[in-house]
């Protein structure tokens, strides 16, 4: 599948939040254990990111075919309905994502209003919850991507054959020329 901006830029956003909850909890032990010393931030920082991984992950976890799923029920049922099964599916995975999307904006919208500080940082509180309402916007995004590939017949549904992966990767791995 064909990376577009927006790809590249949910997957560079996922890994800087990886990279930065790293670095901050690994600042956090070296000064805590070598120097006796706290950033009385550094928790809230690191849930804030880990948020963001999340809320921002679930998307990315669509538009690669990540997420787990149960389908024997679906792969037993005639290709023809199966693919109906899926097209349903993702139209109620939008549903719940359009809800969800409105619910996190309302509750960012309040958040704003009341106007309180973050805790141990001085911003906004509603500012690290904007990820909310981000990370579901683009969740309905790649559900609606993927509604279009099943509609089209470019994909037979919600999840991917793991399976098949892995024996298309190792055999374009054996078919690689040597290195070196």
């Amino acid at each position: 599948m064909k990376t577009g901006w927006l790809g590249r830029l949910e997957e560079g956003l996922v890994a800087l939040l990886i990279a930065l909850m790293t670095l901050i909890t690994f600042m956090q032990v070296v000064a805590r254990y070598l120097f006796n010393y706290s950033f009385v931030w550094a928790l809230e920082l690191t849930t804030f990111l880990f948020g963001g991984l999340i809320f921002l992950g679930i998307s990315y976890g669509v538009r690669v075919g990540a997420h787990i799923g149960v389908d024997v029920l679906v792969r037993a049922l005639p290709a023809r309905t199966a693919r109906v099964v899926a097209i349903l599916a993702t139209l109620l995975c939008l549903v719940y994502a359009a809800i969800v999307f409105g619910g996190s904006w309302i509750y960012v919208k309040k958040i704003y209003d009341v106007g309180i500080l973050a805790q141990d940082l001085p911003i906004p509180q509603w500012v690290p919850r904007l990820v909310l309402p981000l990370g579901f916007a683009l969740l309905f995004l790649r559900f609606g991507e993927l509604l279009v590939r099943t509609l089209s017949g470019r994909q037979a549904g919600l999840l991917v054959d793991e399976a098949a992966d892995a024996l298309k990767l190792r055999a374009e791995v054996e078919d690689a020329p040597p290195k070196g």
